[in-house]
């Protein structure tokens, strides 16, 4: 607007200031938004030219020289990355999210005791045996079990199974995906393209490592696994809000963080050294560092009550504390709300806006539009365009509008 009208955006007036900042919030909230892609235009998945545009393929689309694998691949691929493309799609969305689902139950269920199977390991002993023969006594060495050890246990067979059909449905997906998208790049830019692969590859070196008899504690890299719940911000916009709203307040998160780890410092040292000024024999807090542990339960009013102060000095520590704990987390909270609202706002307007898309063509096709070499209208020494008059008469004139 400015550059239109040839202004500084430094000369705007005081009154209207807020509102041009509005204006400036907004438009790169949609720049934002277009960089997200969070909303599928129906027009948009129906449309062939735009889809083989992706792909690179367009010329060849106009050209009909479209291979049987240019045809296929942008559909496999829109059936298993655009839910909304499709009913196949949605199908295949469901069953992702069910496997997902379950792999995560199966995570978490197959540590609780009740349902893990003991490991039972024969507890044998070692006997000597003494035979007498004719030529003298003999001594047999043998062993024999005396009992069972089960001390340790692991997971019902049962879990495996089931792990093991989930690991596969997301082989099967991750492979298509990467074979069908767009652009390879593009595909390992993606966090939850990331953090799929690396999940199910745990899930393979964990079986290998097993087979071979490796250790239990090698099961702590199976915690990556978890992280598949990202790939549920795939089929929810507003995840994706929630995602990138982190994203757009992290300096208020940093300033947040920073004034958090002051504080903490501040008040355990001062709790230390109150706690020690007066008699105490119940104190507690007899280094800084685990007055670094009750200042954080303290200042996240989490308040666990292992640590206590016991001092009058300690105690009015403690308040300030947690005063300042309140006011700290507080204060940049509406501002992380407030973009989220923006973001979601803006997200649920643009979705029942209508979308005009306007396909791409050939070079050929753009040569063969009318109209597209028709000379300019002649103009005066004024600047100003000359209407020419034709008639169907034996003669033509010409008239000049001033």
């Amino acid at each position: 607007l400015f550059k239109y009208w040839g202004l500084d955006a430094n000369e705007v007036e005081p009154c209207c200031w807020m509102t041009y900042t509005q204006h400036r919030d907004t438009q790169e909230v949609l720049a934002t938004l277009d960089k997200l892609d969070i909303e599928i235009d129906e027009e948009m998945l129906n449309n062939q030219e735009e889809l083989y545009k992706r792909f690179g393929w367009e010329d060849d689309y106009h050209n009909d020289s479209l291979s049987a694998w240019q045809k296929l691949k942008p559909k496999i691929w829109r059936v298993f990355d655009e839910p909304s493309s499709s009913q196949g799609a949605k199908v295949v969305a469901v069953i992702s999210v069910f496997f997902l689902i379950a792999a995560i139950l199966v995570f978490c269920l197959k540590t609780h005791p009740g349902l893990r199977v003991a490991e039972i390991d024969d507890i044998i002993t070692n006997q000597t045996i003494r035979q007498a023969r004719s030529s003298g006594f003999v001594y047999k060495y043998r062993t024999e079990p005396i009992g069972v050890d089960k001390k340790n246990s692991k997971p019902h067979p049962g879990f495996f199974v089931v792990e093991t059909i989930c690991n596969v449905w997301f082989t099967i997906e991750m492979t298509i995906r990467f074979i069908c998208c767009p652009s390879k790049i593009k595909f390992f830019k993606a966090p939850v393209n990331v953090i799929d692969l690396v999940a199910t590859l745990t899930f393979y070196v964990d079986l290998l490592l097993t087979t071979f008899g490796a250790t239990s504690e090698l099961e702590f890299f199976s915690i990556i696994r978890i992280m598949r719940l990202f790939k549920l911000t795939q089929h929810s916009s507003g995840l994706k809000i929630l995602m990138h709203t982190f994203r757009a307040s992290a300096k208020e998160l940093m300033l947040l963080v920073f004034f958090l780890v002051l504080g903490i410092v501040v008040f355990a040292s001062l709790v230390y050294y109150a706690e020690r000024i007066e008699v105490n024999p119940d104190n507690q807090f007899q280094s800084i560092p685990l007055g670094l542990w009750w200042a954080i339960v303290t200042m996240t009013t989490i308040g666990y009550g292992d640590m206590t102060p016991h001092t009058y000095l300690g105690r009015i520590i403690g308040s300030v504390c947690a005063l300042a704990g309140v006011l700290t987390i507080a204060l940049p909270v509406p501002v992380i709300v407030s973009n989220f609202a923006m973001f979601y706002s803006h997200t649920q307007a643009r979705s029942k806006m209508p979308k005009k898309r306007r396909g791409v063509l050939s070079l050929d096709q753009v040569k063969q539009q009318p109209g597209m070499h028709q000379r300019r209208p002649p103009i005066n020494k004024e600047g100003q365009p000359l209407l020419v008059a034709k008639f169907n008469g034996p003669s033509n004139s010409h008239s000049k509008c001033p």
